[in-house]
């Protein structure tokens, strides 16, 4: 059972890439600038984790459910996925209000065009 977290963090993933592809959010809008982004946002979490963890703020606790392997002292290789999925989420869903946003915005266009 100590893959069932890193597990269910992939299985969101997949999750997160099927609405992605689906509605074209982010890597399936632009492939190369979302690597940029989420490679940026990875990294600034990975080293405020790591910042955290070195003022003692941060503690690793101790479940049944994560396979045990750490990167850092505190820092278990299921963080560096979770993180990923943080940075891929926020970016889908910036993405989706977007698309609705302006989705909205044309439909109000269009209605104003008919009624001239």
């Amino acid at each position: 059972m100590g893959f069932l977290y890193l597990f269910l963090l992939l299985a969101s993933i997949g999750c997160m890439v099927l609405l992605d592809h689906r509605f074209r959010l982010f890597f399936f809008a632009d492939a190369r600038r979302a690597a940029w982004v989420t490679g940026i946002g990875l990294a600034f979490f990975l080293l405020w984790d790591l910042g955290g963890i070195g003022l003692d703020i941060f503690y690793r606790g101790e479940t049944p459910i994560m396979l045990g392997i750490v990167l850092a002292p505190h820092l278990p290789v299921e963080e560096v996925f979770f993180l990923g999925f943080l940075c891929y989420l926020t970016m889908v869903l910036y993405g989706l209000v977007s698309l609705v946003l302006n989705r909205a915005g044309e439909q109000r266009s269009h209605r104003q065009e008919a009624k001239r």
